[in-house]
């Protein structure tokens, strides 16, 4: 058994029980944002929130511990994605990338924003011209150190 194959098997189970990640998350007390991310492999959960998770999926103890161990982040099958959503995201990075890090470095200095302090807000937004997919990302700035 491996981790992608654990993920194999919540989402087969998700869709099988009709199951919404908003709803999993708050049987987990945690975002949908940060379980849907756990349940697909990018995070690591503590034992309560396996076991919370490992309950509602029917995993097994085995299964359950690859919920626990931290995950080999950013794994996509391909350097440039070839989902259309995933390949939005590479696409807005690629458009933009260069105008979130000017303005990052011109209001807090030279630094990044942590991928590791951060939290994401999803949500629909109604729009009398099509709905909107609204995500806010916030990310703890890092300054470099100079040593």
């Amino acid at each position: 058994m491996s981790r992608l194959e654990v993920t194999e098997k919540i989402i087969t189970a998700k869709v099988t029980q009709g199951l919404k990640w908003a709803d999993i998350a708050k049987k987990v007390g945690r975002s949908k944002e940060w379980v849907t991310a756990a349940c697909l492999g990018q995070m690591t959960c503590n034992e309560k929130q396996a076991s919370v998770i490992a309950e509602i999926f029917n995993l097994t103890e085995n299964e359950k511990k690859w919920l626990m161990v931290t995950p080999y982040r950013g794994s996509l099958p391909t350097v440039v994605p070839t989902d259309p959503t995933i390949y939005r995201f590479y696409e807005l990075v690629n458009v933009y990338g260069t105008t979130f890090k000017e303005l990052i470095h011109e209001e807090f200095g030279d630094g990044i924003m942590s991928a590791i302090d951060f939290k994401m807000d999803l949500n629909r937004e109604n729009d009398p011209n099509g709905d909107r997919v609204n995500i806010v990302m916030s990310g703890k700035f890092l300054p470099y150190k100079e040593y």
